[in-house]
């Protein structure tokens, strides 16, 4: 998710019916310049080379956000979705244009969770988060804790620092959805979809979300070809 203020300017986005590597470009009506969705910056046009903001969201089950926010508003398009895409999920072709860079560590269209930092980018595979629900990690010299929600098959890439105290953390109930987690620095417990910690020392403190999206494989791999993987199994 992107806000839409750039240089003060208000712009009003629009999908141009253009891909770069499979992702789609989108262009704002004031100037015409064409985005990458997925690098969030301007591609094209007088607004070349610039980023837009990013705004942490949480992709999630509609049951996971409604527990936490109740009085949430929703996106009303009129009618049921229906997705149209169920069978390219699960159909082996990588796109309309096919890879640009084929990497076998992981399978093409296996979800990631991919983080971006100028430390680097590392991929995420939801498989193994599902089996790892906490992972304290690096990405450069860039602490990363990484956590996985089982009811909503979310994941959430998390800066670890809080007032300048590194933490560490833990399955707050190694049997839960993980939906909760612990430090082991103050024994502070943590929401995993909202980064808030709920009871402790720490309580009502957050921790800031760190840039990254669920993404197939060889989407991220395309973009990204010097990406590392985490991978618990070696």
């Amino acid at each position: 998710m992107y806000a839409r203020n750039v240089a003060g300017q208000e712009l009003n986005f629009g999908v141009s019916g253009k891909l770069i590597m499979n992702a789609l470009v989108m262009f704002d009506r004031q100037t015409e310049t064409l985005w990458s969705q997925f690098l969030g910056e301007a591609v094209q046009g007088p607004l070349k080379g610039t980023a837009l903001e990013i705004v942490p969201a949480v992709l999630t089950r509609w049951e996971s956000w409604r527990a936490l926010h109740p009085d949430t508003s929703v996106l009303d398009q009129g009618g049921p979705v229906v997705d149209q895409y169920n069978s390219y999920y699960f159909s082996p072709g990588a796109g309309v244009i096919g890879e640009s860079n084929r990497d076998d560590r992981l399978v093409g269209k296996e979800l990631v969770h991919g983080v971006v930092l100028p430390q680097g980018r590392k991929a995420y595979a939801h498989r193994f988060l599902a089996k790892n629900p906490v992972v304290n990690d690096l990405i450069g010299n860039q602490a990363v804790f990484v956590a996985w929600d089982a009811v909503g098959a979310t994941a959430i890439a998390y800066d670890p620092n809080v007032d300048g105290r590194l933490l560490t953390f833990e399955a707050q109930d190694p049997e839960a959805s993980g939906a909760v987690v612990r430090d082991l620095e103050t024994g502070s417990t943590w929401s995993v979809l909202t980064g808030e910690a709920l009871s402790g020392e720490l309580a009502g403190s957050r921790l800031d979300v760190l840039p990254g999206f669920a993404v197939f494989w060889f989407a991220w791999s395309d973009y990204f070809p010097d990406t590392d993987i985490f991978n618990p199994e070696g």
